[in-house]
């Protein structure tokens, strides 16, 4: 029988943990980031076609019951998340410089500084804090 030593074990034990959580970590921040790149896509989608084709905000609804209808149980097509799609694409597709910044933080950050900020170098200050000090919410 071997005979462990506790506080090597404790040791070895806290650095598989570290490893486990920092791997959960690492996939949560690639999930994110194919999150924020899909509603941006859908975004993108929506405004070019209500550009393109005349479409009006009923395209919103109409997509937000057929998403639903064929994506059961999966959260983020509610017709609100889809015009924030919208928003989302329109305030930062012209600004090289926060496009690759909003896939660092989640999509409620994203969400609540896009409708609480007046303007990007603001917009710019939130998302660079809340990625830094992982704030979960604005005063």
């Amino acid at each position: 029988m071997d005979i462990i030593n506790k506080t090597e074990y404790t040791a070895f034990l806290q650095e598989i943990k570290e490893q486990v959580y920092q791997s959960q970590y690492e996939a949560l921040k690639q999930v994110n980031k194919q999150l924020i790149q899909l509603y941006w896509v859908l975004g993108k989608s929506i405004v070019e076609k209500q550009e393109q084709l005349g479409w009006g905000k009923s395209i919103v609804e109409n997509l937000s019951q057929d998403l639903q209808k064929e994506f059961v149980g999966v959260k983020g097509f509610s017709s609100r998340n889809l015009w924030n799609m919208s928003k989302f694409y329109n305030c930062y597709h012209q600004n090289e410089k926060l496009q690759p910044l909003v896939a660092e933080i989640g999509w409620s950050h994203n969400i609540l500084i896009l409708e609480k900020c007046k303007d990007d170098l603001e917009r710019e200050f939130y998302i660079k804090m809340t990625k830094k000090y992982g704030w979960t919410k604005m005063c």
